[in-house]
């Protein structure tokens, strides 16, 4: 149980740090990586491709965390008892009332120890 723990947090911790890749590599007015191969512009041969690959990686890599994280929680969660096996309850005892006492609940007061 805690091997396989134990590989899911490395390849959520790897695909964490390559989603970080992938995000600090992209430029938000749309240069980032692929300025770095021929200029700003996303219609020269090549780099329309690699924004696209930048971004098809950042959503997959992102989904991949996602369900490792919800596979790893599924697979290492101990299994709890249903509430037909569980045993019953024992209700707490009903207070005792003291004789003559129409609706109130008062309780019986216990006899003092005796001193010898």
């Amino acid at each position: 149980m805690g091997t396989i723990f134990t590989l899911f947090m490395v390849l959520i911790m790897i695909a964490s740090i390559l989603l970080i890749i992938m995000v600090m590599a992209q430029n938000p007015k749309g240069g980032g990586l692929s300025g770095t191969f021929g200029g700003t512009s996303s219609a020269q041969f090549g780099v329309q491709r690699t924004n696209d690959f930048m971004e098809k990686a950042t959503w997959t890599l992102g989904v991949i965390i996602v369900v490792m994280i919800l596979l790893s929680v599924i697979l290492t969660a101990k299994p709890t008892k249903s509430f037909q096996n569980a045993p019953a309850r024992k209700e707490a005892p009903a207070p005792q009332t003291a004789p003559g006492a129409n609706s109130v609940t008062m309780p019986i007061p216990t006899p003092a120890p005796a001193d010898k």
